[in-house]
């Protein structure tokens, strides 16, 4: 369950992106950033999230927006998807979940009835500072980088 809230200082961190760099909150400092989490590599929905984030980048950079997705696939799966969908981005790897929990975005989940634990789909926005602007807990994959872009105008 989320327990932060907008204003909250963002929960720094340190892991691994697709290409084993470490990447570190702090090395966003002076950048909003948009920090989003998402279930697995590959699956429909978070394939059609990653490649809205892609097809609008150049719009978010425009907007001094910098993109990173986060989920708990290795840095090989991440690298994968990202050769596949051509994704612009960086895409760090949290296998033991402890960026998802920091963010408190690993929770219960129910997919046809059956209930399980998994990654919510959240993105964070992130403001210079390190400082939570803004929360998208209802994310919509089709349209995941609109829905940012609205929150900052």
């Amino acid at each position: 369950m989320i327990t932060l809230k907008e204003g909250d200082k963002a929960p720094e961190f340190t892991a691994n992106d697709q290409n084993g760099n470490t990447i570190s909150l702090s090395d966003f400092t002076g950048k909003t950033l948009i920090l989003y989490f998402y279930p697995q590599d590959n699956t429909p929905t978070c394939t059609k999230e990653a490649c809205n984030f892609r097809d609008n980048y150049q719009s978010l950079l425009d907007k001094g927006l910098d993109v990173i997705g986060i989920s708990f696939d290795t840095e090989k799966s991440h690298k994968k998807f990202i050769d596949k969908f051509q994704l612009p981005f960086t895409l760090i790897a949290d296998p033991e979940k402890k960026i998802i929990e920091a963010y408190g975005v690993w929770g219960e989940k129910k997919l046809y009835g059956k209930v399980y634990m998994g990654t919510l789909r959240t993105t964070f926005i992130i403001d210079q500072n390190g400082f939570i602007n803004h929360i998208i807990q209802k994310v919509d994959s089709n349209n995941a980088s609109a829905q940012v872009l609205e929150l900052l105008k």
